[in-house]
């Protein structure tokens, strides 16, 4: 499911209007409102989310397939990749697909009841993926992680993911305080991820059932519009 969740994604960009591949959206000022319609009509606008049609309450599930732009689809796939298969390995096809739906809905729900009166739209997977993170914290707390970090010259390293994915989570926490009104990264979908997919693990396996896992090669941080 990893890999078929990664090949939708991809898929529903390309056809999008945010790839530039798909002609029928036109170009220049009609291209630019071709994307401000699709993002509104699939992601999640909290304003109309709590004060909208009854079909909004999809929203919060449509938006996880959708992405802004190439650097946005291509950060969060790669985290998808590179952490997502052994964390589906872990809980099995289905429970894992239930889980990345169910904690990226809760994520999209939770950012849009924190800005309830927004009326900006939030697309993206990052939610569900830090759902998956989180997971993966609680149950390969030993797996090596490869991490490019920009104050090291980006040369790669290798960390525990005890200790990697906390410090993603801090940066996520430091960076909402600093996240300005408007557009931007949604920092507290990540975060209501984080913290909904570690709490998941920690719950459904318990103590005894973390493993100890072969490394696992990741880069540090995540690209969203």
């Amino acid at each position: 499911m990893t890999y078929t969740l990664i090949a939708v994604c991809c898929l529903i960009f390309v056809l999008g209007p945010a790839s530039g591949f798909n002609p029928s959206y036109g170009t220049g000022d009609a291209l630019a409102a071709a994307q401000r319609a699709y993002f509104r009509s699939w992601g999640v606008v909290p304003a109309d989310l709590f004060d909208g049609p009854a079909r909004e309450v999809l929203t919060p599930a449509t938006a996880l397939f959708v992405h802004g732009s190439w650097v946005h689809l291509l950060g969060n796939m790669l985290f998808l990749f590179v952490f997502g298969a052994m964390t589906e390995e872990r809980m099995g096809r289905v429970e894992f697909t239930v889980f990345y739906l169910g904690c990226g809905y809760l994520a999209l729900l939770g950012y849009a009841a924190a800005n309830a009166t927004s009326p900006q739209s939030l697309v993206g997977a990052s939610g569900a993926i830090s759902a998956v993170l989180g997971a993966f914290l609680y149950l390969f707390p030993s797996a090596r992680v490869t991490s490019l970090l920009p104050f090291l010259f980006f040369l790669p390293l290798r960390f525990p993911a005890w200790v990697v994915l906390p410090f993603w989570a801090a940066l996520q926490w430091l960076a909402l305080d600093q996240a300005p009104a408007g557009p931007g990264v949604a920092y507290l979908a990540h975060l209501v991820g984080f913290g909904l997919g570690f709490g998941y693990a920690w719950v459904r396996y318990g103590r005894t059932t973390r493993v100890r896992s072969a490394p696992a090669p990741a880069p540090e941080g995540e690209n969203q519009p």
